[in-house]
């Protein structure tokens, strides 16, 4: 099915209430069952804005009748956007600002994490791989008690039903063999420190039928646990993926099932441990050197590490920066470790950057570029997209981080600015002067909506609507702010998956080319970037006046 055809038919089932129906998982029978043990659901917003190639969006007659002459392609925003870029004027009226490997040597976190790497490092001694340790309860690493109650069955303990028993095959030895399979695939340069190295595991020998066979359904299985993994803490964000082609999206799987073991290993409690964050940084010490040998050496320790590496061997491009960068957001968010203040909006672009920017960057090889446009050209629109849904969880959950977690990441420089305190959020106040900030904070992130939605005409045409999709639906709750009065410290802003789903055919007019030159009614009023960066200037001048009277 098109995935035109698709979004319209899930719209026009809502009447009906089989919306959800009309997406059909690849999630085995025998395996869903298990789904219906999950409790809560975990959704990690940032990872909507991942997105992959899709077979040709088909385009309604009347289209075509009305801008024959229109690129189905590039994007009328094209000649824009190079015009801009010949000038060297960036999309975002300055330099990019790109945060990709920025190390703080001041910080707590870092620091802890710099010095726990190299008591891990001295205890290896140097060997070849990494010591496979097991994760809390001797899982794999990531996977605890939280992560098996959501799925309802103990994670990657499948292998067993692959190993070849008669041959003395253990379930490790397997796993390696697959990635020595899968290494064979690569190109020269995909994993350069083996090739430096003449290391031979992208030569390990022939293969049978029988033995590419075993190895081919143990990936697909391995591929399926992350899709469930992903369906139980990401409920709406795993149905998005099913606009898809199937190699796609088991790719955004296998980068989801990443990102949520790094924020297991971070997050999860360790009740029988002396130390917490002492172990906590060890293990996450680990995993850094495990993604850094997978990234530059093809060398994987489990089985859900497979999945990633099929998809670093099928898009040789795909960056380590973002994976590390990733890492570093999540520290930065550890009680008593982290950085629990933000001064400047630049500190805490470097946190949004890390948490939330980073998933773009992940997704920037598979996604595909219309002609004309490059994976650099649309780096800062995917940043933008990123920073700007960090920008609104924080600003939609600012009452229960202040008063459940003493975290207060809106920029202390901002509140100062328009007369807000730390124990007016806590006492959950508001009056103009928080009014005044949040208008603020909200022009500041439908900025950086503004500079994502540049961006969608980059993209080739069949990964524009998984895009536009999530950048409108998590927009929507910036509307839902205003409507309650600007108030996050007592309400909630929440966009119901009905609404969500009634927006589907308006995203989807967006990503067309005649878009731009016949906006949606809903849109001709939208402010441009210019208006945006020139109203955030103006409510900050003006409340800075105000106050220096």
């Amino acid at each position: 099915m098109k995935i035109t055809s698709r979004a319209v038919a899930a719209t026009l089932a809502l009447s009906s209430g089989t919306a959800w129906s009309l997406i059909q998982s690849p999630v085995s029978f025998t395996h869903q069952r298990h789904m219906a043990f999950g409790a809560s659901r975990r959704i990690n917003s940032s990872l909507m804005s991942t997105t992959q190639k899709k077979d040709e969006v088909s385009t309604p007659f009347f289209v075509d009748t009305v801008a024959d002459s229109v690129s189905k392609h590039a994007g009328s925003a094209e000649d824009k956007i190079a015009n801009e870029l010949a000038k060297g004027v960036t999309l975002d009226g300055g330099p990019v600002i790109d945060f990709a490997s920025v190390k703080d040597s001041t910080s707590r976190a870092e620091m802890a994490l710099a010095d726990a790497r190299k008591k891990y490092e001295a205890a290896i001694d140097g060997s070849a791989g990494t010591q496979a340790s097991r994760g809390i309860g001797g899982r794999l690493m990531g996977i605890n008690d939280e992560v098996v109650a959501e799925v309802g069955y103990e994670i990657g303990t499948f292998v067993d039903e692959y190993v070849d028993a008669a041959l003395g095959e253990t379930a490790d030895q397997l796993v390696q063999k697959c990635a020595t399979y899968l290494r064979s695939k690569a190109g020269l340069g995909t994993f350069p420190e083996a090739w430096k190295e003449g290391d031979d595991w992208g030569n390990g020998g022939s293969f049978t039928q029988d033995e590419i066979s075993r190895m081919d359904a143990l990936l697909a299985r391995a591929y399926e646990e992350s899709g469930i993994v992903t369906a139980a803490f990401a409920k709406t964000f795993y149905l998005g993926t099913q606009v898809l082609p199937e190699p796609a999206m088991k790719a955004i799987w296998a980068v989801y099932v990443w990102c949520r073991r790094t924020d297991e290993i971070v997050d999860a409690p360790r009740p029988e441990a002396q130390d917490p964050n002492g172990e906590m940084l060890t293990d996450l010490s680990e995993w850094e050197i495990r993604c850094e040998r997978l990234f530059d050496r093809g060398g994987i320790v489990d089985i859900l590490d497979l999945p990633l590496l099929d998809c670093k061997v099928k898009y040789p491009n795909l960056p380590i920066a973002p994976f590390s960068d990733m890492i570093r957001g999540m520290l930065m968010d550890i009680p008593e470790l982290g950085q629990e203040r933000y001064e400047t909006w630049d500190e805490l672009h470097l946190y949004c950057y890390r948490v939330a920017g980073t998933v773009g960057l992940m997704s920037m090889p598979v996604f595909g570029c219309a002609p004309g446009y490059t994976d650099e050209m649309a780096k800062e629109p995917a940043l933008s997209l990123g920073v700007a849904f960090q920008i609104t969880n924080i600003l939609r959950d600012i009452g229960e981080d202040a008063e459940q977690r003493g975290r207060v990441y809106l920029p202390q420089q901002d509140m100062e600015r328009f007369g807000v305190t730390e124990k007016q959020l806590v006492d959950k106040v508001v009056d103009q002067n928080y009014i005044n900030l949040m208008k603020f904070e909200i022009s500041r992130a439908r900025m950086y909506y503004a500079r994502a939605t540049r961006g969608v005409a980059m993209l080739s045409p069949e990964s524009r609507l998984p895009v536009q999709l999530s950048l409108d639906a998590y927009g929507k709750i910036l509307e839902k702010i205003e409507e309650n009065q600007y108030d996050c410290l007592t309400k909630r802003a929440y966009v119901g998956k009905w609404e969500k789903m009634a927006g589907i055919p308006a995203s989807w007019y967006r990503t067309l080319d005649i878009a731009n030159t016949i906006p949606l009614p809903v849109d001709w009023g939208r402010p441009s970037l210019d208006e945006y960066e020139k109203q955030m200037k103006e409510d900050a001048d003006k409340k800075w006046n105000e106050q220096s009277k």
